[in-house]
Order: structure tokens, then C-alpha cells, then sequence
């Protein structure tokens, strides 16, 4: 490891799902900075087109692939097309997701699904996918963006089936963890707080939410954009080669109160 840059990633492909907007486009710009190849993966084409222009005028590689990850059989093709574009991957961070907000009374069962379908069956299908190549080199590193939801319960916003999809990939991360070690690979997850994106941001600058999270947010305040990059960077890095089965919160103190 060399020492001068513990998080040095030159020479790594890495793998980043919900990769056209929000933080998923921070984390992929984030590991090229240090070096890695990139292979981005989500429905919108046009987004990841432009996406990987920016990406590669860091310097790197980068590969796009549209893909729904609910879809076993896009998701094992894609796979497939970066194994045979670079021989092997390094790196994998599920972060595709979206969440159903409302009562649970008022859920219906497809609302229901489609929460669970996305937010963790669709992790376990690309963690699947991918560790099968990770296997072959003993070498991986798989990170999961859960949620604080995923850790403790909320009073702003009624949402049951994301707060279970959430604390189920969170369990998935230590099982797969205990599982996948003798392979080399580590399985870790973190859980971001609120942070601003495309899908957050109409409703984190109502006044109403302003003002609960002042009261439940210790920093008072939601993430800013490259506040969730060095958690990533470090569970990707061999700085975390001893890391594996955690839950690292980024969320500004909300699951400490």
C-alpha cells in the first residue's frame, strides 16, 4: 500500500449503479479522481452519456451501460459487458434506489413492491452479478448506499416499505460480508442522511423540513454535495482492506440522538 496516498485507486474498475444524476455521480467522478476506470450503470441513457464525457476528462475510462437493475436478465449482461471490456472488477457500489413516501394504511401492495423490488432485491441481484467476477481474482469491494432510514425509524415523512428495503440491505450487507470473505471481497454499506439530489430537493427546502431537521439533525443542517465521497472512496480503498459488515453513517449526526 503506498503509504503517501492511502486511498489510491489508479489501476481499479470501478462499477457505480444510479450513476446519471445525484450522488452517484459524485462517488464515480470522486473515484476517478483517484484513479479508477468507471463503469456507470441507469435507465437514462442521454444522463449516462453525458456523464461519462465528464468522467473521462478526468483522465480515466469510463464505460456507460443502460440498465434497469430490477432486471436479472440486464443486470447479468451487464456484467457480462464489463468483464469482457476489462477483464475483471475491483469495485461495486449499488446505490440505484428510490422510495415510496406515504402512510402505511394507505400502501398498497404494489407501492409495496416496487419499494422492496428496487431498493433491495435489486441490490442483491448486482452484488450477485458482479461478485461472480470479483470471485475469480479473491478481490472485491462492494458497498451498498443504504440509508439512515435503515437504522432507525423517522416522524417527517411516513415511509415503511423504504425504511425495510433500507434495514433489509443493511442485514444483506453483513450476510454477504460473513459469506463472501473467504474470497477477498468485502461487503460494506453507508448510510447517508439527508442529503440534496434531484429526487430530495423540493421537499429538503420547505420551510416544515427545514425546520425539523434543524430539531433532529445535531449539525442542523442536510449533506452537501461531496460530503458522502470519502466514506466511499475509503471502503473502496485498500486503506479499508480490514473493513467489512459495517454501516457507516453519513448523516450529520441523526442516528446518534
Amino acid at each position: 500500500m503506498d503509504k503517501k496516498n492511502l486511498f489510491d485507486l489508479t489501476g481499479r474498475v470501478a462499477v457505480v449503479t444510479g450513476a446519471s444524476s445525484g450522488l452517484g455521480v459524485q462517488m464515480a467522478k470522486a473515484f476517478a479522481r483517484q484513479g479508477a476506470d468507471l463503469v456507470i450503470m441507469a435507465r437514462r441513457k442521454e444522463k449516462l452519456e453525458a456523464v461519462a464525457e465528464e468522467i473521462r476528462k478526468l483522465g480515466v475510462k469510463c464505460l456507460p451501460i443502460q440498465c434497469d437493475v430490477t432486471d436479472t436478465e440486464a443486470v447479468n449482461r451487464a456484467a457480462e459487458i464489463t468483464e469482457k471490456e476489462f477483464d475483471k472488477i475491483d469495485i461495486l457500489v449499488n446505490n440505484a434506489g428510490n422510495g415510496h413516501v406515504g402512510p402505511a394504511i394507505d400502501t398498497t401492495d404494489e407501492d409495496w413492491a416496487s419499494v422492496i423490488n428496487l431498493d433491495l432485491s435489486s441490490v442483491f441481484k448486482v452484488s450477485r452479478a458482479f461478485a461472480k467476477i470479483m470471485m475469480k481474482n479473491k478481490y472485491g469491494g462492494i458497498i451498498h448506499i443504504t440509508s439512515m432510514y435503515g437504522l432507525a425509524g423517522n416522524m417527517a415523512l411516513a415511509s415503511g416499505g423504504y425504511h425495510a428495503a433500507k434495514g433489509g440491505a443493511i442485514n444483506l450487507t453483513r450476510a454477504l460480508a460473513a459469506e463472501w470473505a473467504p474470497y477477498g471481497i468485502t461487503v460494506n454499506s453507508i448510510c447517508p442522511g439527508y442529503f440534496e439530489t434531484e429526487l430530495t430537493a423540493d421537499t429538503l427546502k420547505t420551510e416544515e423540513f427545514s425546520q425539523y431537521m434543524k430539531a433532529t439533525v445535531p449539525l442542523g443542517r442536510y449533506g452537501r454535495e461531496g460530503e458522502l465521497d470519502a466514506a466511499a472512496v475509503f471502503l473502496a480503498s485498500d486503506a479499508a482492506s480490514y473493513v467489512t459488515g459495517i454501516a457507516l453513517p453519513v448523516d450529520g449526526g441523526y442516528t446518534c440522538v
